[in-house]
């Protein structure tokens, strides 16, 4: 599935002095490719979330489209666009995101716990834990998020947006929380995922990840560049 984005921007609106339009995300074209693991990087406050979150069906942009396949998911309504998210992409986001009143695998299975029969849910569980073995929480499947630390509990949430083995995979800082082997171990996972068709899209601070990548941007004050 090819991801385009044409001319996407995105503005904001806030009180204060001076102007109250902030411009965070200036038109942008970007293509993400299947097989491919692409890269953007960029000082924090740089745009790359808003970007991302753009590309993800998210946020709306200001301006501008974003097809998968040719179709402009903005153009869907709420329903259809919340259908093609589950269907299709998949999502690591920034910061802490369990629910604390599940354990570890039903954190995981949270998509088939939300829709899907009895034999979806079983066979999502069972690669649930197959998924927390790769990554090395396999012994805290029924462990709550409260008994977790920062590293494994990103590490589930990685697992949770590979459960649908889905088309695409944004990741929004993934290795943040991890130590340099739960890092390495993140990376090369991201890595075997691409390679087997998924587009995998992913913002980082982490120099490590260039090597890993398959294409490489920057970003800077909204604006993208190749790297």
């Amino acid at each position: 599935m090819n991801i385009i984005a044409a001319a996407v921007t995105k503005e904001f609106i806030r009180q204060g002095k001076g102007t109250n339009r902030f411009v965070a995300v200036r038109p942008t074209d970007i293509t993400i490719e299947p097989g491919k693991l692409t890269l953007l990087m960029g000082r924090s406050g740089s745009g790359k979330s808003t970007l991302l979150n753009m590309l993800a069906g998210l946020l709306v942009p200001t301006s501008g489209s974003v097809t998968y396949d040719g179709c402009d998911i903005y153009t869907l309504d709420d329903v259809k666009l919340s259908e093609h998210r589950m269907a299709h992409i998949g999502v690591i986001p920034q910061g802490q995101t369990a629910v604390h009143s599940l354990d570890v695998l039903e954190n995981i299975c949270l998509s088939y716990m939300i829709s899907g029969n009895n034999a979806d849910r079983e066979n999502a569980r069972a690669y649930a834990r197959e998924l927390c073995v790769r990554f090395g929480i396999d012994a805290l499947g029924n462990e709550m998020p409260s008994a977790l630390s920062g590293g494994e509990l990103r590490r589930m949430a990685i697992a949770r947006a590979m459960i649908r083995n889905p088309d695409v995979i944004f990741a929004d800082e993934p290795t943040c929380d991890l130590d340099d082997e739960n890092t390495a171990l993140v990376l090369k996972i991201l890595k075997e995922t691409a390679e087997s068709g998924t587009a995998v899209f992913m913002v980082s601070h982490e120099k490590d990840a260039l090597e890993y990548a398959d294409v490489r941007y920057s970003m800077n004050a909204g604006e993208i560049s190749v790297m």
